[in-house]
């Protein structure tokens, strides 16, 4: 899917003594500094025929630097007819409810049917383009099987704006989501290092050591139990940081998994006392019951806070509703 671009640069006398990502950026300015950084840290920068990895390392008069940028073959990004649910649009960003079902942009073994496709074909000339090639105005994003809101970069100054509302963890993003049993306290914060399982590296687990800082906030907002069902409970999380797959791997290492997930499950006997039809729809939910359902952030322009909520969808709804009438 790739081909590359060389950028040669020569170091003169008056330009030695700058940062390298900084050099770099000032020759060649269409190219943003995340960018530039996220290049050398990808080791596609060499100096004076050396593969270096700092982007702080500094220049010296007479230095050749080599730049190598992968680009995509145009034919890797087809546009995908696919009917977007936008909740907000304007000329810097788009928020869209994704259902469950669909990835987010373009990898190992899906170029094509992604919601990245699927924006193409919406707007292609609009897409932030600062990040990797194939993920033209993500900033963020949801796993295949979760459902909610997530917001697009129109422009390269938007999607800086808010990477860095992300890093700074000033974005809010509230999730629901139903779990098996209940979790004592009913309510809490989770601090935890999350990591790559060394197992199956499509997993990520907890870990006591390694890995990155992975907060979770959770309250109770229902819980059923009774003879005709399982105990199950409806919680709220919100998001301090936002690693790969967090709430899941947070809610199995609490030993209550999210209902529907198919990765971090535990390995349930035949559910017990359980009516029919509640067990139909949960055992042919083909997702997992989390749904991204707020999200808060401040407009890289207009400097005001946006707020967007989303109603689950009708697959989870259901279930919901036939937790709260068993009780009756």
């Amino acid at each position: 899917h790739f081909m590359e671009k060389k950028i040669n640069l020569n170091v003169k006398e008056t330009e030695k003594n700058l940062r390298v990502d900084v050099f770099i950026n000032k020759q060649e300015n269409n190219i943003s500094r995340t960018r530039i950084k996220n290049l050398i840290l990808d080791k596609k920068l060499k100096l004076n025929d050396q593969i270096i990895l700092d982007p702080s390392k500094k220049t010296t008069s007479g230095d050749v630097l080599e730049l190598t940028i992968p680009i995509p073959k145009k034919a890797s990004l087809k546009p995908y007819k696919y009917k977007l649910d936008i909740v907000y649009e304007d000329k810097d960003l788009i928020v869209i409810n994704k259902p469950a079902g669909i990835v987010i942009h373009p990898g190992a073994g899906n170029f094509d049917n992604t919601i990245v496709n699927a924006l193409i074909n919406y707007d292609k000339n609009s897409l932030s383009n600062i990040g990797d090639e194939l993920r033209p105005g993500i900033v963020h994003r949801i796993d295949k099987n979760t459902s909610g809101l997530i917001v697009i970069a129109k422009n390269n100054s938007t999607h800086e704006n808010l990477s860095i509302q992300f890093s700074k963890h000033t974005i809010t993003r509230i999730y629901q989501l139903l779990i098996w049993g209940k979790i004592r306290p009913s309510k809490g914060r989770l601090e935890t290092f999350i990591t790559r399982s060394s197992k199956n590296r499509q997993m990520m687990e907890v870990s006591q050591t390694k890995g990155k800082k992975a907060i979770t906030n959770y309250i109770t907002v229902e819980t059923f139990e009774n003879e005709n069902i399982p105990t199950l409970s409806l919680l709220e999380c919100k998001l301090e940081t936002g690693r790969t797959h967090q709430i899941r791997v947070h809610m199995k290492f609490l030993g209550n998994n999210i209902v529907g997930d198919d990765k971090y499950k535990k390995k349930f006997k035949k559910i017990k006392n359980i009516d029919p039809l509640l067990e139909k729809n949960i055992v042919n939910l083909n997702r997992q019951f989390l749904h991204a359902k707020t999200i808060k952030f401040m407009h890289p322009r207009k400097k005001k806070k946006m707020i967007f909520d989303t109603i689950l969808p009708q697959e989870l709804e259901i279930i919901l509703k036939m937790l709260r009438n068993t009780g009756k």
